[in-house]
């Protein structure tokens, strides 16, 4: 567990922060960017369940992946390279991606298919899940560039992707099993 006395240290007042591993990185190098935008979902995520409160089957499934995303951002604030001997490094394992499969086919099922794409909102709680599919699709954006540099955990980014998608069908879930979402009509106001 981790215990926190002190809150502020003042070893980022000159820009930079340090990895699990105790390297100093800017603030704004896309490892630091990378998690940096999995805690900004986190705290969308929180804001959803605030919504949920008819829902608890969806909330537990959120409280879940609260747990899991401070589980990726470790994943991503520890680089492959720079370990001590005989630390092993929190990493997202394929297994937590398969309960969010498992958990978007069991939301899923008990929606219609879709006949059009779905505008963002219905509801207060598929408004802010939709807000947090967002801010996950912009992590994924830079955990892949961060791959591209340097080494990512495959499963962490396979992880981020179908979250997604999860938030997705929770949003439609949320929506009165979808009968109340918003769809695009195609050149409607023209």
């Amino acid at each position: 567990m981790v215990a926190l006395t002190r809150i502020y240290t003042r070893t980022g007042d000159d820009g930079t922060t340090s990895l699990v591993t105790g390297e100093r990185r800017a603030k704004s190098d896309l490892r630091v960017d990378s998690y940096g935008t999995i805690d900004e979902t986190n705290a969308q995520v929180g804001a959803a369940r605030l919504h949920l409160a008819d829902h608890p089957v969806v909330d537990a499934m959120l409280a879940r992946i609260q747990n899991d995303l401070f589980d990726l951002g470790a994943d991503l604030s520890t680089p492959e390279t720079g370990l001590k001997p005989g630390r092993e490094a929190l990493r997202i394992i394929d297994a937590q991606t398969d309960r969010l499969e498992a958990e978007i086919d069991q939301l899923n099922a008990e929606l219609s298919p879709l006949r059009s794409f779905v505008l963002p909102g219905g509801s207060p709680a598929a408004a802010h899940l939709h807000i947090a599919r967002t801010v996950t699709r912009r992590a994924e954006r830079v955990m892949v560039e961060l791959a591209s540099r340097e080494a990512v955990n495959p499963a962490a980014i396979r992880y981020v992707n179908r979250l997604s998608d999860f938030l997705f069908v929770a949003a439609r879930y949320v929506n009165d099993r979808g009968a109340t979402d918003v769809l695009w009509v195609p050149g409607q106001n023209r």
